[in-house]
């Protein structure tokens, strides 16, 4: 399944405004990898003032704003990766008063009974 692509403002008012200065249609198609009709659509949204400064800041804002969504959600899973780290290094530094072996365990203090 194809994805579509989507342009900057900029980019579609850099190619209406190589249209409008007698570029062909075929010509820029071909040159940015375009559909003509992609290209008339941008046309007619430029001659209704769509693709204007205000367009610009707009999608400006959005892309913004998903970058922000982005380093949101990054903050949020580093936050909760070094809150387990914390956890984990607390459970690690627990003094041991005693040597333990892998095969023994640690050594058994004596109890009353026995110290009697």
């Amino acid at each position: 399944m194809s994805r579509h692509r989507t342009y900057s403002t900029t980019f579609k008012r850099q190619v209406v405004q190589e249209y409008l200065a007698s570029e062909t249609l075929h010509a820029l198609g071909k040159r940015h990898d375009l559909a003509r009709n992609l290209i008339r659509v941008w046309l007619q949204k430029h001659q209704a003032g769509a693709l204007d400064e205000e367009a610009v800041a707009a999608d400006m804002v959005q892309e913004f704003e998903a970058r922000i969504d982005a380093l949101e959600r990054l903050v949020g899973k580093q936050a909760m990766e070094l809150e387990f780290l914390k956890g984990a290094l607390k459970n690690a530094h627990r003094a041991r008063s005693g040597s333990t072996s892998v095969i023994t365990g640690p050594t058994v203090s004596p109890s009353q009974k026995d110290a009697s």
